[in-house]
């Protein structure tokens, strides 16, 4: 009967075991509810994606603007002095006293051209500005506009917490991650939150990455200077507890010893 209950009790703690784990890795997947099934898609049940809106400049942006001409006589009008290059994706810093600060007023100011407004603008409506503006000093000028500040920052459960330099204009919040080293074990993929400065006031929005909606969330696109934070799950603070509780235990375990020690040699 001992053996029989013995073996019982372990089937019930393996089947009990069994129905976390389950519970637990549902809960790890990212997109779950997205079809695998190739021929799912060929009958139009996609996913739609949220549209890219390209991004504006702001004040307290960096801009990399080059402007030259096709005609090799002419000498290069305006340059940055420093222009830090990068593998597509990957993480990136301005280099000391390259590029032009956009004005708190969202003013450039730029050699022989003058101030120019940006902020509000993309980098392709400056381009075309200044493009003009050139124009009226030089045949065919050709012109280059880019964000060099483009960081986000992104913190809590995560391989690597951090702020980090995104080359180019088109970042989603998965190339935050990614660029992160991907949530840990312990983050919680239902409860993503990003924060955002929105004319002065803080945005906050939160992501469910075990629902494949969230490629549909007008938030999906990063902006400059995003705050990404992925929350501690519960089974980050049930490790917590129960390493507590072993070196409790482990304590205990050497009191009691010690206690029957001293009381077998009085």
């Amino acid at each position: 009967m001992y053996k029989i209950r013995r073996i019982g009790m372990l089937l019930l703690g393996a089947f009990i075991l069994g129905l976390t784990a389950c519970k637990t890795y549902q809960k790890v997947p990212y997109f779950r509810n997205i079809p695998a099934d190739s021929a799912t898609y060929a009958r139009g049940r996609i996913i739609p994606t949220v549209a890219y809106q390209a991004l504006k400049i702001k004040p307290d942006d960096l801009l990399g603007i080059t402007i030259s001409t096709l005609d090799n006589s002419t000498a290069v009008l305006t340059e940055t002095t420093a222009r830090p290059q990068s593998a597509p994706g990957a993480a990136m810093m301005p280099q000391a006293g390259s590029g032009f600060l956009v004005s708190a007023a969202g003013t450039v100011e730029l050699p022989l051209l003058g101030s120019l407004l940006v902020s509000g603008y993309t980098t392709e409506q400056v381009k075309e500005q200044i493009r003009a503006r050139a124009a009226k000093y030089y045949k065919d000028p050709v012109v280059s506009v880019r964000i060099m500040n483009f960081k986000v920052t992104v913190l809590g459960e995560v391989g690597h917490p951090g702020t980090y330099f995104v080359s180019g204009e088109k970042a989603t919040l998965l190339d935050a991650l990614g660029l992160a080293g991907d949530l840990t074990i312990y983050g919680n993929r239902r409860n993503v939150l990003l924060l955002r400065d929105s004319g002065g006031k803080q945005k906050s929005i939160r992501f469910n990455l075990n629902d494949g909606q969230v490629l549909t969330s007008p938030y999906l696109y990063l902006q400059q200077n995003d705050v990404v934070y992925v929350e501690p799950g519960k089974a980050k603070a049930a490790a917590n507890n129960a390493a507590r509780t072993q070196t409790i235990a482990i304590i205990g375990s050497a009191i009691s010893v010690l206690i029957v020690a001293l009381t077998r040699f009085r």
